[in-house]
């Protein structure tokens, strides 16, 4: 599996610096870029290519805080979406009275604002939580690891659960 973090050359951590991103980003792309390899032997622009379209993923995959947990995850060796599916009841509850609400304000464009806003406000709450454990499981002598991994896949499995409420807001 790739490492995006080090085909980028950034630290492994889910926190990281927007600017040293976008730095590594164009660095790195710039190095390897197609253009520069038009005059080599094809077998050096098909590497080029290759290399490329890592550094594009490497970057898409960095820039959005919830695929880049997904990546820390499962670098760390944490559970996937399809191993933990698992959701607290009351979470599960509170989402069923969501989607009720959507529901209700359809066909009404000023409360889905207000709507959509909490929901997003939802979302980044759980995304500042992964933040907080995965900062935590920067200690590899964690004697809770196992569960912290597993508790990120629990707010990952919740954070994707809001970002389908935000997408069926709009959904008509």
């Amino acid at each position: 599996m790739m490492d995006a973090f080090r085909r980028l050359g950034l630290p492994r951590r889910f926190t990281i610096d927007r600017g040293q991103l976008e730095k590594a980003y164009l660095t790195h792309s710039r190095a390897v870029h197609p253009d520069y390899h038009l005059t080599g032997a094809s077998a050096e622009l098909h590497a080029s290519l290759e290399l490329s379209a890592e550094i594009n993923e490497a970057y898409n995959t960095l820039r959005d805080p919830f695929r880049r947990a997904e990546h820390l995850l499962r670098l760390e060796g944490g559970p996937t979406a399809s191993e933990q599916k698992q959701l607290p009841a009351a979470f599960l509850a509170e989402m069923l009275e969501a989607r009720e609400e959507i529901e209700q304000v359809r066909g009404h464009p000023e409360k889905l604002e207000g709507l959509e806003a909490r929901f997003r406000q939802r979302y980044e709450s759980l995304m500042n939580d992964i933040a907080t454990i995965f900062e935590q499981l920067e200690n590899p002598d964690s004697p809770r690891r196992a569960n912290q991994l597993a508790q990120i896949r629990s707010l990952l499995n919740a954070a994707q659960y809001i970002r389908g409420l935000i997408r069926d807001l709009h959904a008509e």
